[in-house]
């Protein structure tokens, strides 16, 4: 698939950290996202139970990883300042969908984990 930028820097399986208080959205885009790539697979999902993709990608551009080991968030946050790859991980209708934004802030990619 053209535009798919995908490695094996994140394990299809992990240990997952629930965020103990609420997240409060801010008012801008921490990054750039670039050109939005979704794998036929999500897209599918997405629309077979209607919701919407912002959701999760609003979510992910301000700085809400979602379900994330601590090392993987802190990365994120190390990744904001740096030529790093930042990524997210969310629960959408019953499927775990990862959102993988590249080091370039060219293209951020929705994929299941066991897509990657």
């Amino acid at each position: 698939m053209s535009g798919l930028f995908i490695s094996d820097r994140y394990p299809a399986y992990f240990e997952t950290l629930r965020m103990s208080k609420p997240f409060k959205r801010k008012r801008s885009p921490l990054f750039q996202l670039g050109v939005i790539v979704f794998t036929q697979a999500v897209r599918e999902h997405l629309e077979l139970y209607r919701h919407d993709a912002s959701d999760v990608l609003s979510r992910h551009v301000a700085g809400d990883w979602g379900d994330l080991p601590l090392e993987d968030a802190r990365e994120n946050e190390f990744a904001l300042e740096q030529p790093l790859r930042i990524f997210s991980s969310y629960e959408v209708a019953g499927q775990r969908i990862w959102v993988i934004t590249e080091a370039d802030r060219n293209a951020t990619t929705l994929i299941f984990p066991h897509e990657y």
